[in-house]
Formats: C-alpha cells, structure tokens, sequence
C-alpha cells in the first residue's frame, strides 16, 4: 500500500480524489490538507464522504513524508514551493497550471509573466496518458492537464497527428464547478441560473497548451459558461486539407483510440444520444467523442464530452498516478457514470 497525501483538498477537484484515492486498493490516505478547514472532518467539507472518511484537514505545515503527493493548489503556489513538497514525497501529482507548459517563453505569452522555477518545466510529464503514457511509466513529476484543454486534445489529435488540418474552431460549453468553490459574483445563483455566458471568447490560456500538444497554430478557441454543473462539450469545426469520407475518419480515430480503456467513439443512427452528452458522463472518467462529416463543404464536425472534475483533473491524475507507480491505469476508475 502506497502512502497518499493531499495538498488543498476541500475544493471540488480535491473531493473528487478523495472520493477515488479512499476506494484505490493500493493506496493508504494518509493526509489532507487545508489551511481554511483545519481541524475539521473532511465530511463537514465533502457531505458525500460521511461515514466514508474519518480524516480531519491539517494545515499543510502539519504534513508528514508519504510516497505520493497530489496537490490541488491555486495557481501560482505550487511552483513557489516545490522544493517543500519534494522534501515530503517521491512522486509529485500537480493538478494546477504551474507546470503545464513546457518552457518560460511558452508560459510568458499565456499567463504574462515569468515562471518562478523555468528551470523544472521540463521536469513535468504533461498529464494526459492518451498522448504521454510511456513517459508517465515510472515518472516523478506529472502535471495535470487543463479541463478545456483535454476536451480539446482529445477530440482533434487523430487528425492533427494525421496531418489533415487546415484550421480548427472549437467552442466549449462549460459548468459551473469548472470555476472551482470560491464565491463570485459570477457564481450567485440569479446571475448563474439560466446563464449562457460567454467567457472567454478569445486568448483562453487553455490553448496554449492545445497548441503545444498539437504542435499547432492554426487553432481558434471560445469558452462559454452554461447552467450545468459538472461537464464540458466541446464543438470543434474542423476545416480538412483534403476530402475525406466518413470511413477514412472512422479509421483515423479507431487507430489512435481503439485500445483506450477511458475514450469512446461515440456516433449512433437514431435515439437523442447520438452524441457525446456531458450529463451521462458525471462521476466517470470517460471521454466520449464523435463526428459528423459537413457533405457541403471540407468542414468535420467533432464532438467531445468529459466531466470537467473528473477525466479533466481528478480522473485523469489518478489515471496517471496509476501510470507513475505500475498499476492497472484503469485502478479505481471504472464508474460508468449515472443515467439518466
């Protein structure tokens, strides 16, 4: 049994690993931490773990040395303080932005300013194991992949790794908990309900690492606020450098995710889920996605959808954490989701 400890577990991303990690065979939860809630029972934080958790949060000077540490810390801190958490553990899970791009110049453009340890970006695995498994096998250092980000990557990869692209636009539509448990003007209830919001039309720093992981520049990205609270869809119209038949699409996605455990083509004749649907995929770490080819112009439609806190952060480091130290990927990840 491995000793797991988490570092800033009350917001809605670390309920979500607790909920995982107190279910994972081969992990002992050891610590959890939160400088807001110290002293109280993780149940009093996260309702859904009582007579589940018995643990208390501590502040994180309390933590003790573990083998793997997660941390879900607002960005920016974990990079000011990586030399404290790798005195405390061997393997290092970060669920923030701090080490998601892979150089200073790339951070700079994107968050505008210089990252406080440039010298360790390169130390980070990027945290999608569909595009980085073997790198993750054994690794130390794994950064978590963005929520929008791996909506994005996912849905496009086969055809930007098949070199068939001659630009993309992707607009996601997002729920509310992708903003995290902090209050808001944003986040009260008569601004929120029944909103759809326009957030970030352009520049979403997401894209950056869209980009970098499709070794593209030809991508144009929106973001959208919705009255849900877990998921994402995310719609991207692809533009084809050649004319492709659906059986040629077909082949690009069977060959880069036939053999993955959490992806599912998704492209039905006849029911309402005929698509990827964020709503059936709550609580799961499945990427759905699907396709539909424009027959008036060279235009792709692909379609994706994920639980934001889940296959967009919890999920998937868990699924790399499972990568990192030999097991199973698929390790307490096998929650289908609720229907309906």
């Amino acid at each position: 049994m491995l000793k797991v400890s988490i570092v800033g577990a009350s917001g809605y991303t670390g309920g979500d690993l607790l909920r995982l990690l107190l279910f994972h065979p081969e992990v002992e939860l050891q610590q959890v931490t939160s400088e807001r809630h110290a002293g109280k029972l993780v149940s009093s934080v996260h309702p859904n773990l009582r007579k589940i958790c018995k643990l208390k949060f501590v502040p994180a000077a309390e933590l003790e040395a573990c083998d793997v540490l997660f941390l879900g810390l607002p960005h920016g801190q974990m990079m000011t303080r990586l030399d404290e958490f790798e005195s405390l553990a061997d393997t290092l899970i970060d669920l923030s932005a701090d080490f998601r791009l892979d150089d200073n110049d790339h951070y700079q453009r994107w968050y505008g300013k210089d990252h406080a340890c440039p010298e360790r970006l390169a130390d980070f695995v990027y945290g999608i194991p569909e595009l980085h498994r073997e790198q993750m096998r054994g690794a130390k250092r794994i950064s978590g992949a963005g929520c929008n980000a791996t909506a994005t990557i996912l849905a496009l990869y086969p055809l930007y790794a098949a070199g068939v692209v001659e630009s993309a636009v992707v607009e996601v539509k997002a729920g509310s908990s992708q903003g995290g448990n902090a209050v808001s003007e944003g986040s009260h209830h008569p601004e929120r309900s029944g909103a759809v919001r326009s957030y970030k039309p352009t520049a979403h720093r997401h894209l950056g690492e869209i980009e970098q992981e499709l070794g593209a520049n030809n991508i144009h990205f929106s973001a959208t606020s919705i009255e849900m609270v877990r998921g994402i869809l995310a719609t991207c119209h692809v533009f084809l450098k050649e004319d492709l038949e659906e059986k040629d699409i077909w082949k690009l996605y069977r060959g880069a995710y036939g053999d993955e455990p959490f992806i599912r083509i998704v492209k039905e004749r006849t029911g309402i889920h005929r698509y990827p649907e964020p709503k059936i995929l709550a609580g799961s770490n499945y990427c759905d996605i699907g396709f539909e080819r424009d027959p008036l112009s060279n235009r792709l439609v692909v379609i994706s959808a994920l639980d934001n806190l889940m296959k967009g952060a919890a999920g998937q480091a868990v699924q790399a954490f499972n990568l990192a130290r030999g097991f199973d990927e698929t390790t307490g990840l096998q929650f289908p989701g609720l229907h309906p």
